[in-house]
């Protein structure tokens, strides 16, 4: 006998209805956009922004410390998403910081080898 013919009056639950149930509880994202652990998301965005040549340098050093703040974020709360954001952060952060920085000396050390001529 199935839970309907026990019950006429009750109507069976489709597993879509629960899973679509599951995630009104939570957040309308689905769990993409870490909203709650915003140094992980600003350090996903600057690192991403930091491929920008003028203002790449600027960007890259605080993408890369705030994606440790949002791993240790993440850490101390595992309710808190983030830690894909956050190595983003980190790891753009540091690509960019060492090409920019790299940037920055050959222009400084052009200018220098230009001035002693």
């Amino acid at each position: 006998m199935s839970r309907s013919e026990q019950n006429p009056y009750e109507t069976p639950i489709q597993e879509a209805e629960l899973v679509s149930d599951a995630r009104a509880a939570g957040d309308s994202t689905g769990g993409v956009i870490p909203y709650k652990n915003p140094a992980a998301l600003s350090a996903y965005y600057l690192g991403l922004f930091s491929i920008f040549p003028l203002i790449g340098l600027l960007l890259a050093v605080p993408a890369f410390v705030l994606g440790v703040i949002g791993l240790r974020a993440r850490k101390r709360n595992p309710a808190v998403k983030g830690s894909v954001h956050a190595w983003i952060g980190i790891v753009l952060g540091f690509i960019f910081t060492l090409v920019w920085g790299a940037c920055v000396f050959v222009i400084i050390f052009g200018l220098f080898a230009g001035m002693s001529k």
